[in-house]
């Protein structure tokens, strides 16, 4: 009996939130929110100008694409994480919030608000990190049906915590667009959770053989367990299972393009995408595919692994199917 499901993720359980969790953020010295959200329309393909170093640059090549929908955000609120007190895995913090905001949000109980940050700018020295607080509306996306805001917190690049406390003092209460993050050609990282397929046998979750027909009575099943004198089950044996709906991120994807809502007839399907329907707002399409379902929330996250150092060009996007 083969086995060939992946090691990687482990325990195989079901994401909790529809939120996709971001466990670490990159380092930026320029200061910047590191992450956003968006929702996943549908797949379509492109034309455009190869810019790489393989045998076809500087040729027209077609790529499969993806096409995200971006709802209204705007900056609601600043956390601040103190060097001290606390213990390794939660430290101490305070936040502050947008008076506006926070009532649109139905957040009761401010202590502190945008007129207390003045005098936070003598005590930066007892903090570590800067951190900033977004929601996403996603009422503006016809398709989505969903009427609850979807807050989530973004980390801040920047080499200083001054830098990052003035860079999100002036974002507080006000609107963020995708194209003041993110450019044209930029690799991203993305998080999302997967399309779920419930309770999977051994086969169709690890890819494992069918047993021969005169072995056991029997055919779908995993055969063995493992030793006859242990007590217990390995965990690198092949069981059934939970499948899909997990958290997954994928490094290194590219933007291709990133629209106005005023484009978005470039990029809408006749009769509109399937399972979604018609893009209406501000767009981000992707190169490749990215998991989950349509109407699924994507995290768009500045990439970890450095690759835009070599700079980023601006993809020649010659024609998008609809």
């Amino acid at each position: 009996m083969g086995r060939f499901g992946s090691l990687q993720y482990w325990q195989r359980r079901r994401a909790h939130k529809r939120m996709p969790r971001l466990r670490t953020a990159p380092s930026m010295k320029e200061a910047l929110l590191t992450n956003l959200v968006a929702y996943k329309a549908g797949m379509t393909h492109l034309t455009m100008i190869d810019d790489g170093e393989g045998p076809a640059k500087n040729q027209e090549v077609a790529r499969a694409c993806t096409v995200l929908e971006v709802p209204r955000m705007e900056v609601y609120g600043m956390r601040m994480y103190g060097a001290e007190g606390g213990t390794k895995y939660r430290k101490t913090r305070t936040e502050f919030y947008s008076k506006a905001a926070a009532q649109k949000l139905g957040i009761k109980n401010l202590k502190n608000d945008e007129t207390k940050l003045e005098p936070m700018k003598g005590k930066l020295a007892d903090y570590t990190d800067v951190s900033a607080l977004v929601v996403a509306y996603p009422k503006d996306v016809s398709s989505i049906g969903q009427h609850h805001p979807m807050r989530f917190e973004s980390r801040v690049g920047g080499s200083t915590v001054q830098e990052k406390f003035d860079y999100v003092s002036k974002l507080l209460g006000k609107e963020v667009k995708m194209n003041e993050i993110f450019k044209p050609g930029e690799f991203i990282d993305v998080s999302t959770v997967t399309t779920g397929k419930g309770w999977a046998g051994v086969i169709k979750r690890h890819g494992v053989h069918r047993n021969a027909h005169k072995a056991t009575n029997k055919i779908r099943h995993g055969g063995p367990l493992g030793s006859f004198g242990d007590g217990r089950i390995f965990f690198t044996v092949p069981r059934a299972g939970q499948m899909g709906f997990n958290y997954r991120t994928e490094h290194n994807k590219r933007i291709l393009k990133i629209g106005q809502k005023t484009d978005t007839e470039q990029i809408n399907q006749s009769g509109g995408f399937q399972d979604y329907g018609v893009v209406r707002n501000d767009f981000v399409v992707v190169d490749g595919s990215i998991g989950g379902t349509a109407k699924r929330l994507v995290r768009i996250r500045k990439s970890i692994r450095e690759r835009n150092a070599a700079g980023i060009k601006e993809p020649r996007v010659l024609f998008i199917a609809k």
